[in-house]
């Protein structure tokens, strides 16, 4: 104690590297936009899949995988992969 205060020194502290604050990456944007058209292709699509599971299980060997290849190779897939035509897309450029 020096004058009747105490002098307190804060400890050299180092933190590891993976605790420091880390510079905010951009972000890039990569064209892809999910809309209410793909989520009602994908849920159209699931539909179709437990149409296709359901009609399995009763037995048809025709409905069935009709349902099934529908619905696994043709509605998911065109969820993902189509473009939408709203204000964010890049359709028109």
């Amino acid at each position: 104690m020096e004058g009747g205060r105490e002098v307190s020194q804060k400890p050299n502290v180092t933190r590891p590297k993976s605790l420091k604050a880390k510079t905010a990456i951009p972000e890039v944007d990569l064209g892809f936009r999910w809309g209410m058209w793909k989520s009602i292709l994908l849920l159209v699509g699931v539909a179709v899949l437990v149409g296709g599971y359901m009609s399995l299980a009763k037995g048809s060997l025709t409905l069935a995988p009709v349902l099934l290849v529908t619905g696994y190779c043709v509605l998911i897939p065109a969820s993902l992969l189509v473009r939408g035509n709203g204000p964010g897309s890049n359709e028109g450029e």
